[in-house]
């Protein structure tokens, strides 16, 4: 049994080649806000209604780990991030555990469409990463 039910995906990651040109087309053409940037490691979150899209530039800290740009040899998506509850560390990484899957590490605090939250990274059978985050931490008791 899976202990906890997605809810929604909270945020995508898109590694981009111009930071400016990408943020110029998400508040132009779709309406959309920036609302945190981290210049230290190339991230720009987005907002898209109730989740977010994060931009990343493939040349800055984060942005680098994806390889080369776009294209045969790089990925443009950095990972999924689907929200989920209860996020309940033991739990998940137990049930993880069961199915051969073995987290990147402890959950960490993470920006996300809420704000700040735990998650826990991992990857699928293709290499994909996969990040479940729970509530954020000012709607925690």
């Amino acid at each position: 049994m899976v202990p906890f039910s997605i809810q929604r995906i909270d945020h995508l990651v898109f590694r981009v080649r111009d930071l400016q040109r990408s943020i110029a087309f998400y508040e132009t053409v779709l309406g959309c806000a920036v609302v945190r940037r981290r210049d230290d490691l190339g991230l720009i979150h987005i907002r898209v209604g109730t989740s977010m899209v994060d931009l990343i530039s493939v040349d800055g800290k984060l942005g680098r780990a994806g390889g080369v740009a776009a294209g045969a040899e790089g990925k443009n998506v950095d990972h999924l991030c689907l929200r989920i509850a209860p996020f309940v560390e033991e739990s998940i990484v137990r049930h993880l555990g069961q199915n051969g899957i073995t987290p990147h590490g402890p959950a960490t605090s993470n920006f996300g469409a809420e704000g700040e939250g735990f998650s826990l990274y991992f990857d699928d059978p293709d290499g994909n990463t996969i990040e479940l985050k729970g509530p954020s931490l000012a709607d925690t008791p």
